[in-house]
């Protein structure tokens, strides 16, 4: 059967299955895979180089619906605009204020999706006229509000607020038993990252793939360290969840004595040319666990579909 909800009859996907806009990661191939498998594919924002880059991939496939998504606190309205030229069905917004992007999405005649990682955030969302919600979990990969909530507790009060709009879940969401749960609490579907990383059309470096693979729900861990360390613009009020790292084992708890030594910066740089740590720190969510192999999108994107269809059928029979 297929699993029908208010987001796959707004986009005309045939799962309630959407990709998270992860930047660096999720480019033109990983976001038309996606979409080619039936879910909604989003590439993550960048800047002009990467969107000319990666959105034409994408926009050229012709295999289904499609967005591009942006951290609402670095973008421009220049970039915003400069994407709506490659023809996205939806722009997705995160951690900020969205307010100054969203009439440039209406305008487009484009679907706006809002991600919201609190009450106040969800509020919002609904007063601008959001055609899809994101109720974000602290059980995502990557980066997040520092005071968050859980996915299961979260999600279904979000549901409430929104009313008549598709609420997508996300955080800590690696297979269809995640899928069917986050259904059962009233949302459309689920937008998903980690998992999504670990998948041969993936932009993510290899040792970050296994790295991914190989990983433990509990050796994740939300922190600002890495981001101190790496110079990284983002505002305080997020944190980020990543696998362990030989940084954060140093810093950690030592946020502000770290942001105020510059030599730590240095030696960041120093252990990046050397090779001995990843590229990247490894965002990961809390559902890494469930990640034990690297196929295709398109194939993931459906036996995700076909999980969530057993586990909800086997829910049924009680």
């Amino acid at each position: 059967m297929a699993l029908s909800t208010g987001f796959t009859r707004l986009f005309g996907v045939r799962h309630p299955i959407g990709l998270a806009p992860m930047g660096g990661s999720a480019g033109g191939a990983l976001a038309a895979a996606v979409s080619c498998g039936g879910g909604f594919g989003m590439v993550g924002g960048g800047d002009r180089e990467w969107l000319d880059r990666e959105l034409p991939i994408v926009a050229a496939d012709g295999g289904g619906p499609w967005g591009v998504g942006f951290l609402t606190w670095a973008v421009t309205s220049g970039v915003v605009e400069h994407a709506l030229e490659y023809g996205p069905n939806a722009v997705m917004l995160s951690f900020g204020d969205p307010t100054p992007f969203a009439e440039i999405v209406r305008k487009a005649g484009v679907a706006l999706i809002l991600q919201v990682t609190d009450l106040q955030e969800a509020r919002q969302a609904v007063d601008l006229g959001a055609d899809v919600i994101v109720a974000q979990g602290t059980e995502a990969g990557g980066h997040g509000a520092r005071r968050g909530r859980s996915t299961l507790p979260f999600v279904p009060v979000v549901v409430d607020l929104a009313g008549s709009v598709p609420v997508l879940a996300a955080g800590g969401i690696a297979d269809g038993r995640g899928i069917a749960a986050v259904l059962a609490l009233g949302a459309a579907g689920a937008l998903i990252g980690t998992r999504f990383q670990a998948t041969a059309e993936a932009l993510a470096d290899p040792a970050i793939v296994k790295a991914i693979v190989e990983g433990r729900g509990e050796d994740t861990e939300r922190s600002a360290v890495l981001d101190i360390v790496r110079g990284s613009r983002w505002p305080g009020q997020y944190t980020a969840r990543t696998l362990g790292h030989p940084h954060l084992d140093r810093w950690r708890g030592r946020e502000a004595e770290l942001a105020g030594d510059p030599g730590a910066r240095r030696d960041y740089q120093s252990d990046l040319e050397r090779g001995v740590i990843p590229p990247l720190p490894v965002w990961a969510g809390e559902g890494v666990d469930l990640i034990t192999d690297v196929p295709s999108a398109v194939d993931l994107v459906t036996a995700l579909a076909a999980e969530a269809e057993v586990a909800l059928a086997r829910a049924g029979r009680g």
